[in-house]
């Protein structure tokens, strides 16, 4: 079973999400974004690269373009249907080809077409505090500054998220355990648990009781140290 790093953005559950504990089963469509465009960038730990096939599956709403990770792992490109984005916007994987692509996995249940569903176990939540300043002196409105986040670890994820204005709550990182596939993050808590190279998918989670568990991953979900002048 392959741990996966997922973003849940806090406008997302409080419009129409359903709150999670850890342990709970859920199924979720998965975005592969660029990470730039989420809060300003600057992420650490929860990157995640993608190696696979592209295709196009096809729903009510037209194809979606999807990329199948090599072990299983099935996540869209993008969040509307083929025919509405422009050919320059799709990039450069086309049905058929093999990309390797690195960026934050993300739950989106707005966009316009439907999106493949990825079903798992959540093994850890941490709630995302996000560092917020004027982009020019004088300015009205306040943007994420890039990589000025903080991390805690909850049992589950809240209904509702706020704070004050420069540093508020924006959401929670996921980890998600997804049957039958295979992740980079799996290796490293099979590394940290001390198993051999060859121990098979699934073994790191085998007899560790679920908050030992949280608890290890919660390690390997970091963000960056504010540089020091």
């Amino acid at each position: 079973m392959g741990l996966w790093h997922v973003f849940y953005a806090d406008w997302q559950m409080e419009c129409c999400g359903t709150p999670f504990s850890v342990g709970d089963e859920v199924g979720w469509p998965l975005l592969l974004c660029d990470a730039d465009d989420v809060l300003g960038g600057g992420w650490h730990d929860q990157l995640t690269e993608i190696v696979g096939a592209v295709e196009d599956v096809r729903g009510k709403d037209g194809a979606v373009r999807v990329v199948r990770e090599e072990t299983g792992l099935v996540v869209a490109l993008h969040a509307h249907p083929v025919h509405m984005i422009a050919p320059d916007d799709l990039g450069g994987g086309r049905p058929g080809d093999r990309i390797r692509s690195v960026g934050l996995l993300a739950v989106e249940t707005h966009g316009s077409v439907e999106l493949p569903e990825v079903r798992g176990r959540v093994r850890a939540v941490q709630v995302l505090t996000q560092g917020f300043a004027e982009p020019a002196p004088g300015a009205d409105l306040l943007v994420p500054v890039p990589g000025e986040r903080w991390l805690k670890a909850v049992d589950a994820c809240p209904r509702w998220f706020g704070g004050a204005a420069r540093r508020s709550a924006a959401g929670v990182i996921v980890t998600l355990e997804v049957p039958g596939t295979d992740s980079a993050l799996s290796h490293a808590v099979r590394a940290a648990s001390g198993l051999p190279d060859d121990a098979p998918p699934g073994t790191e989670s085998e007899g560790l009781p679920g908050d030992a568990l949280a608890a290890l991953l919660e390690t390997l979900s970091t963000v960056r140290k504010p540089r020091v002048p």
